[in-house]
């Protein structure tokens, strides 16, 4: 359920003194909500009656649909209209790719898209995207509004939109892309070239909040992906609670962004140092040719080499014993069995002895030792071995041939950048 998407970028340029990063687009640039493999399954976190909480739509509060305004805004999406008029490609186009190197059967980006209201009702008459299909890729795209690029100049990019994970989600994303090419979006896929992606993405305990850009190389036009570092919160919350959660990034001149969720700062940083890999070489980087020499001694200590063994350390007694002051007590049922053969079980009848062996009931808890202290072969509990040591090694000294920690030399990069 994806709601009120805003604002996209057709060309970038950031300065800040030598140091520059760009963010290519066309003047036809789209904005692309992609979702990979996505697979809503019904977690057992919230009981049956909770989904049944909603407010019905004739109890909520009304909804009013925002009004858009082109010279405001880059892009913006409430999907009301499309619901009224039944088509979402309207305003909306439908990947019809396929995946490259896996399986032609799921290959397809064939995932159903809906405008629907949420299953929860929360504003009446309040409708979204809804991806229908399970463990299907699924893209869809569109374009900006008027095709007006956003040229950054004194302005902050703001990118935000809601989504709400109906029936929680084990693997899949929810994230959008901002295209740097829409010359075919019936093709828009996972190879499709792209400026910013930014979005909530899950897959097992691998939680992430994507943001990441594509970054051009000024000296060579490499193009290289820049991901912000991690944020320190965990988000699986976001993935189980099946509720609305609004996600904003901010992205602004002096190459400072914030990322938002339900309007609470989740991370923030500086695009030339808080990504990986940076945007801005090390003044200096290490010298391949240089190696360590052999006769480096790094070792700031080293054993004692004239200590020696004490005579009386024993090294083979055991860490622990058995208690010798311990006494079995007196009602133990030595000649009982702990486990015993359960006489209730049968023989399965596809079992075949000759593929599977001779069959045995499972050996269950003896239930004659239910009220007893204890049955079987009765063994002290063991303890802690006064007498333990372990294995003896000389104390540490202070090495008087360290030379430090070996660092190769260092030359500036601008060297190998004149290359």
């Amino acid at each position: 359920h994806i709601k009120r998407n805003a604002d996209s970028i057709p060309s970038v340029n950031m300065k800040t003194g030598k140091s520059q990063w760009k963010l290519q687009f066309t003047s036809f640039l789209l904005l692309g909500a992609m979702t990979w493999s996505l697979h809503p399954t019904l977690g057992n976190e919230e009981s049956s009656s909770s989904l049944n909480d909603a407010l019905s739509a004739d109890l909520a509060e009304q909804y009013m649909t925002p009004t858009v305004d082109p010279s405001r805004m880059h892009f913006a999406e409430h999907f009301d209209d499309l619901f009224e008029h039944g088509n979402i490609e309207k305003r909306w186009i439908k990947s019809k790719a396929s995946k490259e190197d896996v399986a032609e059967d799921v290959a397809k980006y064939d995932g159903e898209w809906k405008i629907e209201q949420p299953i929860r009702v929360i504003l009446s008459g309040d409708y979204g995207l809804v991806l229908k299909s399970k463990a299907k890729h699924a893209a869809i795209a569109s374009h900006l509004l008027l095709n007006r690029p956003f040229v950054f100049k004194d302005k902050p990019l703001v990118l935000q939109y809601e989504v709400t994970l109906q029936e929680g989600q084990e693997c899949g994303g929810s994230y959008i892309k901002l295209l740097s090419d829409g010359d075919n979006l019936k093709q828009f896929n996972d190879k499709t070239p792209y400026t910013i992606m930014f979005g909530p993405d899950k897959c097992g305990n691998d939680v992430k909040l994507h943001f990441i850009f594509r970054h051009v190389n000024p000296i060579n036009g490499s193009i290289e992906e820049k991901h912000c570092n991690k944020q320190k919160e965990r988000l699986d919350d976001l993935f189980k609670d099946r509720r609305p959660h609004l996600y904003q990034l901010i992205i602004r001149p002096d190459n400072t962004y914030t990322i938002r969720i339900d309007h609470k700062t989740i991370n923030e940083g500086d695009l030339l140092s808080n990504v990986t890999p940076p945007v801005n070489p090390p003044a200096e980087i290490d010298d391949p040719n240089d190696l360590k020499p052999e006769n480096w001694d790094d070792r700031e200590m080293i054993p004692d080499p004239e200590s020696k063994k004490p005579q009386d350390w024993d090294e083979n007694e055991p860490a622990q014993i058995p208690d010798p002051k311990a006494t079995k007590p007196l009602d133990w049922l030595d000649d009982l069995e702990e486990m015993v053969p359960d006489d209730t079980a049968i023989k399965p009848d596809d079992w075949d002895n000759d593929m599977d062996g001779e069959w045995e009931p499972p050996l269950i808890p003896n239930p004659l030792c239910a009220k007893a202290v204890g049955c079987g072969l009765w063994k002290a509990p063991m303890i802690s071995n006064p007498n333990y040591k372990g294995k003896w090694r000389p104390p540490l000294i202070a090495n008087i041939n360290y030379q430090g920690k070996w660092a190769p030399r260092k030359y500036p990069t601008q060297i190998t950048l004149k290359i």
